[in-house]
């Protein structure tokens, strides 16, 4: 009988290591991982320990999770996918004999688990795949040896609170138990979350070669999909026929999804700056706003346009468009290293201003935050709002988006011919030294280029269905 439950698990791992065939190759490499973790040691305190957790899972329903989304720094200075874990990271080397300034504590592995909810990398995998060389099983971390108190400072970010415990005390709930008793750390003290915020802050708003790369192609198989829609959208497609478009194109490309919920909001849907319903039955004769990024490979992109679905701009829809696609063009002008965030912001807020003074929906310049109530850009990366110094000067080899935007809902104090236009304009752009490269270009911005894309035909315009 112990043979043959010896044979079903190996079986069961042959399974598993075949079925590791035939994945991606350009994700991060090991090596990538590697200079980020010394990265951030390079700018830790001396005689320091930095601890960073995984994502906790979170239920969907009932007994069945969201699909798990790491820690983007943990993602960052690992590359490891999985949840249940804890990086420590040491400034100085620790240990008598064979020294080491990193150890990492992972999920066990688990024949019968991984049957039902899939591989894991396990201590010999990460060793191997993501070139960690101090890697043990989580179960290990309560009983190793480490002194927390002799350290000067402990670097770690906001510990959650709310993580279900299956009372094993090695799961994340055990992990985390086991670190604040090991430590003795007061989790109301910030200096050490404002330390570590500090780290990765400065680590991930500049791009390296390799991210860029991935963003590039986040952010490239994005401008398809919008295009495609541009293609096929017609005043009978729903609001979430759209946004199917958007995702299978992603997953054509090879993303794993999208960066964050998209926003598919046609007509007064337009004006609510986070609709996430996506379920209009129609588009109708209205605008059509798309803020719709893929993420490939943990890259967020961050695209928006905003289209006819009848193909064509009425006077009103053009005449908004234009100013804030004139607003987007001056910011531009300004997108290089040493601009402050601030310095967009005021741009773009300025010349809405001023246009919508000229239309006669605004009397006051001052009035423009009725109509344009956010800020023009932010931070992009392994999170859709990124990391990164937000009241510094831009840097080369950041990258930001540029989005302004004009809102105008139903009983708005203003000509209701204006009303429930909605019309946001974003690019996501990588900051040079002197100048900027629009990584979004591929998708027409113009108002006539899109109505030049929408004469044209697309795949999904011939797609046949039986009715339901």
């Amino acid at each position: 009988m112990k043979q043959l439950f010896l044979f079903f698990i190996l079986l069961i791992t042959a399974h598993q290591t075949h079925s590791q065939e035939n994945l991606p190759t350009d994700y991060l490499t090991k090596e990538f991982h590697k200079g980020r973790r010394d990265a951030f040691r390079s700018l830790m305190p001396a005689n320091s320990v930095a601890v960073i957790f995984s994502y906790p899972e979170r239920v969907f329903s009932r007994d069945i999770n969201y699909n798990f989304h790491q820690n983007p720094d943990l993602y960052y200075l690992t590359g490891y996918k999985e949840p249940d874990a804890v990086l420590l990271i040491f400034k100085e080397s620790q240990g008598t004999g064979e020294s080491y300034n990193e150890v990492f504590f992972i999920r066990e592995r688990n024949a019968s688990k991984e049957t039902w909810t899939g591989r894991r990398l396990g201590v010999d995998g990460t060793k191997s795949k993501l070139g960690i060389k101090n890697v043990y099983n989580g179960k290990d971390f309560k009983d190793f040896s480490i002194d927390f108190k002799k350290f000067s400072k402990i670097i770690y970010d906001v510990i959650p609170s709310d993580i279900e415990s299956n009372q094993s005390g090695f799961e994340l709930s055990g992990l985390i138990q086991s670190f604040k008793t090991k430590s003795g750390i007061n989790t109301e003290d910030k200096t050490s979350q404002i330390l570590y915020e500090n780290i990765t802050n400065s680590l991930r708003e500049i791009k390296t070669p390799e991210e860029i790369e991935l963003m590039r192609k986040s952010v490239k198989l994005s401008c398809i999909a919008h295009n495609e829609v541009m293609k096929a959208v017609g005043p009978d497609m729903s609001e979430n026929e759209a946004d199917g478009i958007h995702a299978y194109i992603h997953r054509k490309y090879g993303a794993e999804g999208e960066g964050y919920p998209p926003i598919v909001g046609a007509g007064a849907n337009g004006c609510i700056l986070h609709y996430g319903d996506n379920n209009a039955t129609k588009i109708d004769n209205q605008l059509l706003l798309m803020d719709v990024g893929s993420e490939y490979h943990g890259y967020s992109a961050d695209v928006t346009r905003t289209i006819p679905a009848n193909g064509k701009f009425s006077e009103e829809q053009k005449a908004i468009y234009q100013l804030v696609y004139d607003a987007q063009e001056e910011v531009f002008k300004i997108c290089k290293e040493g601009t402050s965030l601030g310095d967009v912001n005021a741009k773009a807020k300025n010349v809405l201003a001023k246009g919508l003074v000229k239309l006669g929906i605004i009397k006051d310049e001052r009035e423009v935050n009725k109509y344009y109530p956010h800020g023009c850009s932010h931070f992009l990366g392994l999170d859709v709002h990124d990391k990164g110094n937000y009241y510094n000067g831009l840097k080369e080899n950041m990258i930001i988006t540029v989005e302004p935007g004009i809102y105008i809902p139903a009983n708005s104090n203003c000509d209701k011919k204006w009303w429930n236009i909605g019309v946001r304009i974003e690019d996501d752009i990588l900051i040079k030294k002197s100048s900027y490269e629009n990584l979004s270009v591929d998708s027409p911005r113009k108002w006539e280029e899109i109505e030049a894309l929408a004469k044209q035909k697309s795949t999904f315009n011939d797609m046949k269905f039986p009715k339901i």
